[in-house]
């Protein structure tokens, strides 16, 4: 992409949006559109095509989508499939419509069956059960990579998907009914050491395993899959997608002694086993990414501490 390119990119205020702003922004980039939920609602189809016909994007990054935890996925999942299905329908149709470049859908590693071989890879996408908490949400980003599919198959529309590990980093939501993992670990051990509570309860037994990605880094792959060649890209992965992680796992129960020592709390922890544990494990083979020459640069650890002190910074007041 030409660094005066116009490019648009949906969910710009969300955890991954905003770190692919900050990446192009870094990078260059002049010509970047963004719009708040306010401005436009990509769930109404009306208000979307009129936009694409109107600004006429020559590239789309697909990051705006209804996201959440476990907790929030297991409890209202009509809201999570039909708003992430108007969101994909819209915005792939109007970026055909007008004469896009290049799209590209963000997903997750959830699209993957249950008990899928480890590590994933994308050719074991639809070939078992999902995990049942976060069926909806799955299918939604399934039903996403199937259109891009059948569009560059049937019009040689030119899409690719990426399919991100577990998500952290600064700007992510804490709030404890609808986080994922990271953040509500970070929050829980954060307000029992100023609590002095005398235990964290921990959802489920704590042996899931599980993969987890900066958003810095992500944002990355974003701007590299952007910018390599089509030809390459199909030639590596020709159901155009591709898995973003780090090819390492670690053990819930793990993550949770290790941001309670970064934290300094000194209290127990508790498993709540009538909690679900979710999908045991979801380790991403990035093998396809890796061939063309992306690897991710921030650990683990340097990440979560990071993570922690812009909570801290951005919390203070309300805590």
């Amino acid at each position: 992409m030409n660094r005066d390119a116009k490019i648009f990119l949906t969910g710009h205020r969300g955890l991954v949006g905003s770190a692919i702003l900050r990446r192009f922004q870094e990078m260059g980039y002049t010509n970047l559109i963004t719009r708040t939920h306010a401005e436009l609602d990509l769930t109404d189809q009306a208000a979307t095509y009129q936009f694409f016909a109107e600004e006429k994007p020559e590239y789309v990054i697909l990051a705006a989508a209804y996201v959440g935890g476990i907790v929030a996925n297991n409890s209202y999942p009509a809201d999570f499939i039909r708003i992430n299905l108007q969101i994909e329908t819209n915005s792939v149709h109007a970026a055909y419509e007008n004469n896009c470049k290049r799209f590209m859908l963000l997903g997750s590693s959830c699209i993957y069956p249950k008990h899928a071989p480890q590590p994933m890879k994308e050719e074991h996408l639809l070939t078992g059960k999902l995990e049942p908490t976060n069926d909806a949400y799955a299918i939604a980003k399934i039903a996403g990579v199937l259109m891009c599919q059948a569009y560059y198959r049937q019009h040689g529309f030119e899409s690719f998907c990426l399919m991100p590990t577990n998500l952290y980093g600064p700007g992510d939501n804490f709030d404890l009914e609808t986080s994922h993992v990271m953040p509500a670990f970070i929050r829980k051990f954060h307000e029992a050491k100023l609590k002095k509570a005398p235990n964290v309860t921990i959802w489920g037994t704590g042996t899931p395993k599980r993969e987890f990605l900066h958003v810095d880094d992500v944002a990355s792959a974003v701007e590299f899959v952007m910018n390599e060649d089509g030809d390459k890209l199909r030639e590596v992965a020709p159901d155009l997608i591709f898995n973003v992680g780090v090819g390492d796992d670690i053990a819930i129960k793990d993550l949770a002694l290790q941001i309670k020592n970064l934290v300094g709390y000194d209290g127990d922890l508790v498993y709540d086993t009538s909690k679900p544990d979710g999908t045991p494990r979801k380790l991403m083979d990035v093998s396809r990414l890796h061939s063309l020459g992306w690897k991710h640069i921030i650990e683990l650890d340097d990440g979560i501490l990071e993570t922690y002190e812009w909570f801290k910074n951005t919390s203070e007041a309300r805590l």
